[in-house]
């Protein structure tokens, strides 16, 4: 379970210009994608939200928000985002791990498949558009039960995992968005909005890649101060989540166009040992 943005790479800059190049062509296929699209409901703008990834729970009062994991139920009465780790397994030995997965479709190098330090999950390999269709099988099939349960959002996590050293520039930002509009595209044929999940780097081709409103981790930390830009990217449809005091204080200067929560790191059920939950 992710419960916060990893630090980005080098590989940044090498995306980055290979985003930049198919910027005219991604266009292209969002005015194409866009005539077929059904219409979703997006969330609220500034309404306040609850990051529940890390267990549901009753929503504090007045939150309009809430997202939760695939495997939780959506919260009665509120707009609810379905949480899906969409380019990355489960940690090894968990349901959905990387035993549950073709080889093939693990990312790999010579010491075998390659595994996300930060929490234990295998990388997908999304580098072939054959391999990309296969995996694409089996996390629409998250999507779907996001759908069939009620929820009226997807969040697709770790949508910035080519940006990470441990990738070794295998996979590109073209290999990122030609995967997500799988993805997207499902979701939106299921009526769910879909969320461009961190990863502001490739926010100006949100629309090309179907991706309707931004949920952004530590866009208010110091070291990075991006929220401005995912609300030059999406206007008012931004959902800012933030670890520290001084991440909510940045966050908070668009508190009255986003919504803005303080969770802690690990995004505990309220009442739990470390529970940490402010707003602006």
């Amino acid at each position: 379970m992710r419960s916060h943005r990893r630090s980005r790479t080098t590989a940044i800059v090498a995306g980055l210009a290979v985003a930049t190049a198919l910027g005219a062509t991604a266009v292209s296929l969002g005015s194409i994608r866009a005539q077929a699209t059904p219409t979703v409901a997006l969330p609220p703008v500034h309404a306040l939200f609850d990051y529940q990834i890390g267990g549901a729970y009753t929503p504090p009062a007045g939150v309009k928000v809430v997202s939760r994991d695939v495997k939780d139920s959506p919260a009665k009465g509120l707009y609810n985002i379905c949480y899906v780790n969409a380019f990355q397994t489960q940690e090894k030995g968990d349901a959905d791990g990387p035993q549950d997965w073709a080889p093939d479709l693990l990312l790999s190098n010579s010491k075998g498949p390659v595994i996300d330090p930060d929490w234990n999950e295998a990388i997908l390999d999304i580098t072939t558009g054959a391999k990309r269709q296969r995996i694409a099988a089996k996390i629409n099939g998250f999507i779907d039960q996001c759908a069939s349960k009620g929820f009226n959002a997807v969040e697709l996590d770790n949508y910035d995992t080519f940006t990470r050293d441990v990738v070794g520039g295998k996979i590109t930002a073209s290999h990122a968005q030609s995967y997500i509009r799988l993805l997207s595209q499902h979701g939106h044929s299921k009526g769910l909005a879909v969320a461009q999940k961190n990863t502001v780097e490739l926010a100006a081709n949100h629309a090309a890649n179907g991706l309707d409103f931004a949920i952004a981790e530590e866009c208010g930390d110091p070291k990075w101060k991006e929220c401005g830009k995912y609300i030059s990217a999406f206007g008012n449809n931004a959902i800012f989540i933030e670890y520290t005091s001084a991440g909510l204080k940045n966050a908070c200067v668009y508190g009255a166009q986003a919504s803005v929560v303080r969770r802690d790191v690990e995004v505990v059920p309220a009442r739990s040992s470390g529970y940490v939950r402010k707003t602006c």
